[in-house]
């Protein structure tokens, strides 16, 4: 993996002493000024990166809470172009490193190398793509590689051996990696599937594998960060936000990143 903003932030918290805490929130909801304020709010309570979603009107891989908040955020007038306003917006304001998780079929339609531009001048840090692999996508490594931004591909369970070595080839920062399979949301009990997947993407040289889907409280952070370098959450976040607004995403925030001492 190349130097990049994610990588050192990742391991400014293994520095600490403790794993990486990557935070996710869709932008827009419950409107973009309180996403913008939420994604802060994050950033001063113990995320490490943010992890930013625009709404997508076919969300194949989101859970119900997030696809009801993302709904929401389209209903309330959000467009592509408000991804750009939100990401300066919180860049001016916090250090931590911002990261979008989109779907391919928005940045494809915006032009790749104009959503890359536009990103890198919001002071964006990089993409999330879970639905565009690496031999799918020459022209967005080619982008990131002009213009200095992070990206970062999902690993699966389910993915060979040969998919793993092109995803930790092109993948800058983190390797995304899909505890289980299906949907995100909350699990009672994190696949062990995980455990085996950080392990091959090692096998393979690795530089950050960070487990998504399913981690909903410290104690699975804790789990979690036993074997990789970073947590991902977003349901637990989301949850609180829509149930208690900015000050229950505050102390969700501080509750989940208490689990990310080694």
């Amino acid at each position: 993996m190349t130097d990049s903003r994610v990588a050192t932030a990742i391991a400014a918290a293994h520095t600490e002493g403790r794993g990486a805490f990557i935070g996710y929130l869709p932008l827009g909801y419950p409107d973009l000024d309180t996403s913008i304020e939420a994604a802060v709010t994050l950033a001063e309570n113990g995320v490490d990166v943010l992890e930013l979603g625009p709404p997508y009107s076919d969300p194949v891989m989101d859970g119900t809470v997030i696809q009801e908040a993302t709904q929401a955020a389209l209903a309330g007038g959000f467009r592509l172009r408000d991804t750009f306003t939100a990401v300066k917006a919180i860049t001016q304001r916090v250090e931590v490193p911002v990261l979008v998780m989109t779907y391919w079929n928005p940045v494809m339609q915006y032009g790749v190398d104009r959503y890359a531009d536009d990103l890198a001048a919001a002071g964006g840090a990089g993409l999330i793509t879970p639905d565009i692999t690496p031999d799918a996508a020459e022209e967005w490594i080619a982008a990131s590689m002009r213009t200095g931004l992070d990206r970062i591909f999902l690993a699966a369970p389910t993915s060979t051996d040969e998919r793993l070595d092109l995803i930790v080839e092109h993948s800058t920062g983190f390797v995304y990696t899909v505890s289980t399979m299906g949907i995100t949301g909350e699990r009672a009990q994190l696949d062990a599937a995980a455990r085996t997947l950080v392990a091959r993407l090692r096998e393979r040289g690795v530089g950050n594998a960070c487990v998504g889907i399913g981690i909903s409280n410290a104690e699975q952070v804790a789990g979690v960060l036993d074997y990789a370098d970073g947590a991902i959450v977003g349901t637990a976040l989301v949850r609180a936000l829509r149930d208690g607004g900015l000050e229950s995403l505050a102390a969700e925030a501080r509750s989940l990143s208490a689990g990310t001492a080694r």
